[in-house]
């Protein structure tokens, strides 16, 4: 049988919960950019500015939460990608109930093949991981377990997920949160240094007035 999809619903919703790893900064893994110089794209003509910090640990902050980011961001366009290819194969699959056996039978073999790489991702992976479904979708990661699953596992999956100090109602909002912008900055620098393949995100939000709003000094967390 073809596993057209990748939907990590139930994984999300169990193996991110399942982070217990503390996040380090070993500063001594980083390379630290200097002299950030302006970056224009042609087509889009928009400037990504300066990166300016006040400190070397705002610095370092940076650097080190672009790691996490750029280990994350792979996983949730996949998501997006296979469930694209999941509501398409569940289109043709007239019976209810065949639908969801078919669903149960993906997740299964998809919990075997990537369980033991998601049980790697630390706390702070798993959070921005969750933010980025929803930059992918259009839809946060708890929406996601509702309609593909139930909305009791999804209940239970965001009340587990409390208990590590996530949620999985989170939803991504460059305009609003600063962190959320520098996952933002961090993936369009990314991408126009070819390191990344950048999807448009299926939210609304105007990028180049979020970069008027926020800098990125005392960047960590109390």
């Amino acid at each position: 049988m073809k596993f057209f999809t990748f939907i990590w619903v139930g994984l999300i919703g169990g193996v991110l919960l399942a982070q217990t790893e503390k996040d380090s900064l070993d500063v001594s893994a980083y390379t630290l950019f200097k002299n950030d110089s302006l970056i224009i794209d042609l087509e889009e003509v928009l400037v990504l500015p300066k990166l300016k910090f006040n400190t070397r640990k705002d610095q370092r902050y940076y650097y080190w939460f672009r790691k996490k980011v750029l280990k994350a961001y792979p996983y949730a366009r996949l998501t997006a990608e296979k469930l694209g290819d999941l509501d398409r194969e569940l289109e043709g699959i007239p019976s209810r109930r065949k639908k969801k056996r078919y669903v149960k039978k993906v997740h299964k073999y998809l919990e075997e093949e990537f369980r033991p790489q998601l049980k790697k991702l630390t706390r702070t992976e798993g959070n921005v991981l969750i933010k980025l479904v929803h930059r992918e979708t259009g839809t946060a990661t708890f929406g996601l377990i509702k309609k593909y699953r139930s909305g009791w596992k999804a209940f239970w999956y965001n009340a587990t997920a409390n208990l590590f100090k996530m949620s999985l109602k989170d939803e991504y909002d460059p305009a609003n949160v600063r962190e959320d912008y520098m996952i933002e900055d961090i993936l369009q620098r990314a991408w126009r240094e070819n390191l990344i393949v950048l999807d448009p995100p299926k939210i609304d939000y105007d990028y180049a007035q979020a970069s008027k709003k926020w800098d990125f000094n005392n960047l960590q967390r109390k």
